[in-house]
């Protein structure tokens, strides 16, 4: 949900969520080091290289939504 000011909005509903899951996905790309190491330390490789495609995917998803935020907020929309 978008912060108002007054009766107008800051941002509009599309950029705070296109925000949300760029900062939910930037987030998971972090925390896959810790579940990475952790299983380093189990010595599990399959959970490693799991674990390394799934960081991947999110990272690309974050770069996807990043430019397409980018176009919301120049354009107003896509």
């Amino acid at each position: 949900m978008a912060q108002t000011n007054g009766n107008s909005k800051v941002i509009s509903d599309l950029e705070y969520d296109l925000l949300a899951v760029l900062k939910n996905k930037s987030e998971a790309v972090q925390l896959y080091e810790t579940y990475m190491q952790d299983a380093r330390s189990a010595d599990s490789q399959p959970c490693i290289e799991l674990l390394q495609k799934l960081q991947q995917a999110d990272r690309e998803h974050a770069q996807e939504v990043r430019r397409h935020l980018q176009e919301v907020m120049q354009k107003g929309k896509m």
